[in-house]
């Protein structure tokens, strides 16, 4: 079993830098809960990039994707990110007050894939997440982690699992969370509709980065996917170089 506190000391006496590890992967693949877990175990700040898009899609609100570049840029460049707290207990703060519940809304939802869409939004965004990497050691969670905001970090894992699998975990979030019975088959052609979306657009299109360790979640459970990334972090320590010299 990797030991989660030789991997802390290690990388605090062989880097000067905060440290980055991505997490990419399609919804259902487990990145969040993993993300959380082990920014936790490691002691590192646990970074939501979909919620950075949520958060700017309520301030800007309904429509916003269909406003200029210019005006887009000069909303954008007052909004200031921050964290606080570390590990599942991370924050993400926007102008000086935590995100709270109200991004998780469904329609804030549809806003963000909207803005997502703007190659405006995505650089600015990947500015601010590299500015938070270049602030606090995190685990970053998203689709373009590894390939695009952090393309020197130096241990980037993918996931992926199944749609049957990814559908089967969706449904039993909604059961879990909203008391809410969800049609398996419906939830599946979503996440596929979205896979299609994510991996055939042109900016910042959802795949594994070459140096990416790659990881099916399909048959694992949480557990036996988390010490498998701890593992192989812990096998490639002696490795490390200090990430200032890897910034991307």
């Amino acid at each position: 079993m990797a030991d989660t506190l030789e991997i802390q000391k290690i990388l605090k006496e062989r880097t000067t830098s905060p440290q980055v590890i991505t997490l990419d992967g399609a919804a259902g693949t487990g990145k969040t809960s993993l993300s959380r877990s082990l920014a936790s175990l490691l002691g590192f700040n646990y970074l939501d990039t979909g919620a950075m898009y949520r958060s700017i899609a309520l301030r800007l609100g309904e429509g916003a994707w269909l406003r200029s570049g210019p005006w887009l840029e000069e909303q954008l460049a007052e909004l200031r990110f921050s964290l606080t707290g570390s590990g599942e207990e991370t924050l993400l703060v926007l102008d000086g007050r935590p995100v709270g519940e109200e991004i998780r809304r469904e329609e804030v939802g549809m806003w963000a894939s909207k803005l997502a869409q703007l190659t405006v939004v995505r650089e600015h965004l990947t500015r601010c997440q590299r500015d938070l990497g270049n602030s606090f050691s995190l685990v970053a969670e998203g689709r373009d982690m590894g390939t695009v905001v952090f393309p020197g970090a130096q241990f980037k894992y993918f996931l992926f699992a199944d749609s049957e699998e990814r559908a089967r975990r969706r449904q039993r979030q909604i059961r879990e969370e909203y008391g809410k019975e969800a049609d398996l088959s419906e939830i599946r052609q979503d996440l596929e509709k979205r896979d299609r979306q994510d991996s055939g657009r042109s900016l910042a299109p959802l795949r594994a980065a070459e140096d990416a360790v790659s990881v099916d979640t399909t048959d694992k459970a949480f557990s036996q996917v988390l010490h498998l990334i701890l593992e192989d972090m812990q096998s490639r320590l002696g490795a490390i170089q200090d990430p200032a010299h890897h910034r991307g």
